[in-house]
Protein backbone atom coordinates (compact mmCIF):
# COMPACT_ATOMS: atom_id res chain seq x y z
CA UNK A 1 0.00 0.00 0.00
CA UNK A 2 2.07 3.18 -1.29
CA UNK A 3 -0.59 5.64 -0.34
CA UNK A 4 -0.23 7.12 2.77
CA UNK A 5 -4.38 8.38 3.46
CA UNK A 6 -5.83 4.55 2.78
CA UNK A 7 -3.13 3.01 4.56
CA UNK A 8 -4.44 5.79 7.01
CA UNK A 9 -8.05 4.87 6.12
CA UNK A 10 -6.86 1.12 6.76
CA UNK A 11 -5.87 1.71 10.25
CA UNK A 12 -8.94 4.37 11.82
CA UNK A 13 -10.95 1.34 10.19
CA UNK A 14 -9.28 -1.61 12.07
CA UNK A 15 -8.63 -0.71 15.59
CA UNK A 16 -10.29 -1.95 18.58
CA UNK A 17 -11.49 0.62 19.64
CA UNK A 18 -14.42 2.91 18.55
CA UNK A 19 -12.99 6.09 16.50
CA UNK A 20 -15.40 8.94 15.94
CA UNK A 21 -14.15 12.08 14.01
CA UNK A 22 -16.49 15.30 13.89
CA UNK A 23 -15.95 18.69 12.40
CA UNK A 24 -16.49 21.96 14.24
CA UNK A 25 -20.40 21.85 14.35
CA UNK A 26 -20.26 18.58 16.04
CA UNK A 27 -21.27 16.80 12.66
CA UNK A 28 -20.09 12.91 12.55
CA UNK A 29 -17.80 12.53 9.43
CA UNK A 30 -15.25 9.90 10.29
CA UNK A 31 -17.02 6.14 11.77
CA UNK A 32 -15.14 2.93 12.06
CA UNK A 33 -16.00 -0.74 12.26
CA UNK A 34 -15.50 -0.64 16.14
CA UNK A 35 -18.00 2.17 16.97
CA UNK A 36 -20.63 0.56 14.84
CA UNK A 37 -20.04 -2.82 17.03
CA UNK A 38 -20.18 -0.31 19.93
CA UNK A 39 -22.58 2.16 19.49
CA UNK A 40 -25.05 0.12 16.80
CA UNK A 41 -25.27 2.41 13.95
CA UNK A 42 -23.96 1.34 10.73
CA UNK A 43 -21.85 4.59 9.49
CA UNK A 44 -24.25 5.20 6.93
CA UNK A 45 -26.62 5.46 9.73
CA UNK A 46 -23.71 7.67 11.48
CA UNK A 47 -22.08 9.96 8.85
CA UNK A 48 -23.35 14.01 8.97
CA UNK A 49 -25.44 13.18 12.03
CA UNK A 50 -24.87 15.44 15.09
CA UNK A 51 -22.52 13.64 17.64
CA UNK A 52 -26.48 14.42 20.02
CA UNK A 53 -26.79 10.63 18.26
CA UNK A 54 -24.56 9.06 21.29
CA UNK A 55 -24.78 11.31 24.04
CA UNK A 56 -27.66 10.93 26.53
CA UNK A 57 -29.62 13.83 26.85
CA UNK A 58 -28.88 14.32 30.54
CA UNK A 59 -25.11 14.95 29.49
CA UNK A 60 -25.83 16.96 26.07
CA UNK A 61 -25.41 20.80 27.69
CA UNK A 62 -21.95 20.10 29.37
CA UNK A 63 -20.91 17.99 26.47
CA UNK A 64 -21.41 21.01 23.98
CA UNK A 65 -19.74 23.58 26.58
CA UNK A 66 -16.80 21.57 26.54
CA UNK A 67 -16.55 21.39 22.97
CA UNK A 68 -17.00 24.76 22.17
CA UNK A 69 -14.61 25.65 25.04
CA UNK A 70 -11.94 23.44 24.07
CA UNK A 71 -12.64 24.90 19.79
CA UNK A 72 -12.53 28.48 21.28
CA UNK A 73 -9.44 27.57 23.17
CA UNK A 74 -7.83 25.43 21.07
CA UNK A 75 -7.24 23.14 24.03
CA UNK A 76 -8.64 19.83 25.76
CA UNK A 77 -9.64 20.09 29.11
CA UNK A 78 -8.15 16.12 30.01
CA UNK A 79 -5.20 16.91 27.70
CA UNK A 80 -5.63 13.48 26.35
CA UNK A 81 -6.27 11.47 29.22
CA UNK A 82 -8.87 8.92 29.42
CA UNK A 83 -12.52 9.69 30.73
CA UNK A 84 -15.45 7.69 31.98
CA UNK A 85 -18.86 8.98 30.72
CA UNK A 86 -22.18 7.59 29.30
CA UNK A 87 -23.57 6.81 25.82
CA UNK A 88 -26.41 5.91 24.08
CA UNK A 89 -26.55 2.62 21.95
CA UNK A 90 -28.79 2.88 18.88
CA UNK A 91 -31.46 0.32 20.91
CA UNK A 92 -31.56 3.00 23.75
CA UNK A 93 -29.76 1.44 26.36
CA UNK A 94 -27.14 3.54 27.89
CA UNK A 95 -23.36 2.63 28.17
CA UNK A 96 -20.33 3.16 30.33
CA UNK A 97 -17.95 4.19 27.95
CA UNK A 98 -13.89 5.22 28.67
CA UNK A 99 -12.59 7.80 26.14
CA UNK A 100 -9.97 9.69 25.02
CA UNK A 101 -10.06 13.19 22.96
CA UNK A 102 -7.93 15.23 20.78
CA UNK A 103 -8.32 18.23 17.93
CA UNK A 104 -6.96 17.79 14.84
CA UNK A 105 -5.93 20.26 13.39
CA UNK A 106 -4.99 21.57 10.02
CA UNK A 107 -1.24 22.63 8.49
CA UNK A 108 -1.83 26.03 9.88
CA UNK A 109 -2.73 24.66 13.03
CA UNK A 110 -6.38 25.70 12.49
CA UNK A 111 -8.72 23.20 14.55
CA UNK A 112 -10.96 21.24 12.41
CA UNK A 113 -12.73 19.12 14.48
CA UNK A 114 -12.32 16.46 17.13
CA UNK A 115 -11.66 12.60 17.19
CA UNK A 116 -12.66 10.70 20.20
CA UNK A 117 -11.37 6.86 20.95
CA UNK A 118 -13.84 4.96 22.90
CA UNK A 119 -14.56 1.43 24.73
CA UNK A 120 -17.45 0.11 26.15
CA UNK A 121 -16.42 -0.40 29.88
CA UNK A 122 -20.08 -0.98 31.41
CA UNK A 123 -19.49 -4.68 32.50
CA UNK A 124 -16.55 -3.47 34.52
CA UNK A 125 -18.17 0.02 36.10
CA UNK A 126 -21.30 -2.52 37.00
CA UNK A 127 -19.18 -5.51 38.62
CA UNK A 128 -17.33 -2.77 40.27
CA UNK A 129 -20.61 -1.08 41.65
CA UNK A 130 -21.66 -4.33 42.46
CA UNK A 131 -19.18 -5.38 44.68
CA UNK A 132 -19.76 -1.75 46.91
CA UNK A 133 -22.59 -2.32 47.20
CA UNK A 134 -23.69 -3.75 50.88
CA UNK A 135 -25.72 -6.82 50.28
CA UNK A 136 -29.80 -6.28 51.36
CA UNK A 137 -31.15 -8.32 54.21
CA UNK A 138 -34.27 -8.81 54.40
Amino acid sequence: MSNPSELDAKIAENVADALIYSDRSGTIMRWNGAATALFGFTAAEALGQNLDLIIPAHLRAAHWKGFEAALASGAMKLAGRPTLTRALHKSGRKLYIEMTFALVRDSGDNVLGSVAMARDVTERVERERAAKTPPQTS
